[in-house]
């Protein structure tokens, strides 16, 4: 603990950066984006987050979004100490992660079945799997942008256009394992109509954040995952729906209650562990009893549905159940700072796009609309890391990199984000 308060974040780093690749254990953490020196947290209380030099910030991350009751919410604390004092793993069955099933079906209308998982990367890939198994093809549609974790077949980026497989977007991932999966531009419903088309009988799914984040927040067009779903039918391929951000965040029924349909397949992440590392995926019944034991489809995972993270999973789930005002309170408080931060950016003449749904929010640097990642990848980068910088050492900690989500947490008030727009209007000043 001494050392923990005598070492600068600099000391802390340069450390790190020994034994750790990059000194960060998620490249993001580094700070490459936005320069300067990655903070080390100590702690988290509430809205805020406490760094290794006793600095405090307002915390715009949340852990990238599953703390939706805020950091070291009382009774998740609670939770976790009762849970673990029974012991922190056993690899076999436990009441808890049946009840944690039950309670993902019973607020989520199109899953039926629900198969626990140790991170959101997991979920993904195994939906995929299933979707694999179901229906005996091999092809998978994805969008520029969107997100669904570091497994090999969908770390890919656009080829030459949307007609293209894509080609690997990490060293490491053999071109084979791209092989089978397609891009398309997000909101381009016309490039999907066509993948069908050039690839028809082959494409298994269709999968994608119905509210991408990953690439900042972007909206979906009016009608677009209406369509998207039934091109999906019509082609006998399914439709997978990544809540890995936005399950139960944009409300209990996440997404697909948001935007009003239903998938086929969801998966989910460290949102539903309220921090703590877990995962989900589920769907039609039909669908998931190709997954092992029942069929054919293999997934295994000894800390699936690990006692202490489901403990504390459900205790967050259960309570945004049972006290719908919390939406009410984050969706507010969002609003109040995505519209003032961009009152104060067009008061200083600075070119943004703010883009909020609920809780989640993002600002653009640059004009014009963000409806696709070609759209996200016109944003002054060099602007938001001077903007970030200059938030940071007044105390707001925003994601380090233009291109991630605000996530509010039921624990910001009023007070937080007026102190976060005086901040701004600091920082605006400079840009």
């Amino acid at each position: 603990m001494s050392t923990m308060n005598t070492m600068s974040a600099m000391d802390w780093f340069e450390r790190a950066k020994k034994v750790i690749p990059g000194g960060v254990n998620s490249p993001v953490r580094a700070f490459k984006a936005v320069g300067g020196t990655p903070r080390f947290i100590e702690r988290g209380e509430g809205a805020r987050i406490y760094d290794s030099e006793g600095r405090s910030y307002v915390d715009f991350v949340g852990s990238w979004g599953p703390l939706i009751l805020g950091h070291a919410f009382p009774p998740v604390i609670e939770a976790v100490k009762a849970a673990s004092e029974k012991g922190l793993g056993f690899g076999a069955a436990t009441f808890g992660e049946v009840e944690m099933a039950e309670l993902i079906c019973s607020l989520t209308p199109s899953v039926e079945m629900a198969r626990l998982t140790s991170s959101g990367t997991e979920a993904a890939m195994s939906a995929i799997r299933v979707a694999r198994g179901a229906t005996g093809k091999t092809k998978v549609i994805k969008f520029e942008g969107c997100y669904h974790g570091h497994s090999d077949s969908l770390l890919v980026k656009a080829g030459s256009g949307a007609m293209t497989a894509g080609i690997p977007d990490s060293e490491g991932v053999p071109a084979g394992c791209a092989n089978d999966t397609l891009t398309a531009p997000f909101n381009d419903i016309d490039a999907v109509a066509k993948l069908f088309e050039v690839n028809k009988g082959e494409i298994a799914a269709v999968i994608t954040e119905l509210l991408p984040a990953n690439m900042g927040v972007v909206f979906p067009k009016d009608g677009f995952l209406q369509k998207l779903k039934t091109l999906c039918g019509q082609n006998g391929a399914l439709f997978i729906a990544d809540e890995v951000i936005t399950g139960f965040r944009l409300g209990t029924g996440g997404a697909q209650e948001y935007f009003g349909i239903k998938a086929d397949l969801s998966t989910y992440g460290k949102i539903i562990g309220g921090g703590m590392a877990v995962g989900a995926y589920g769907g039609r019944r039909e669908l998931m009893e190709h997954v092992a034991p029942c069929g054919g489809v293999y997934q295994a995972g000894t800390l699936s549905g690990n006692p202490v993270a489901v403990a504390a999973g459900m205790t967050q789930l259960r309570y945004l159940r049972d006290h719908p005002e919390v939406y009410g309170h984050i969706d507010g408080l969002s609003e109040m700072l995505s519209n003032g931060l961009a009152e104060i950016a067009e008061k200083y003449g600075v070119p943004v796009c703010g883009n909020r749904a609920g809780s989640l929010s993002s600002l653009f640097f640059t004009d014009g609309k963000v409806e696709s990642y070609t759209d996200a990848k016109k944003s002054d980068t060099g602007r938001y890391s001077k903007f970030f910088n200059a938030m940071l050492n007044q105390g707001v900690y925003f994601a380090p990199a233009q291109f991630e989500a605000a996530f509010l947490s039921y624990a910001h008030t009023k007070e937080d984000i007026e102190f976060v727009l005086d901040c701004a209007e600091n920082a605006m000043k400079g840009l």
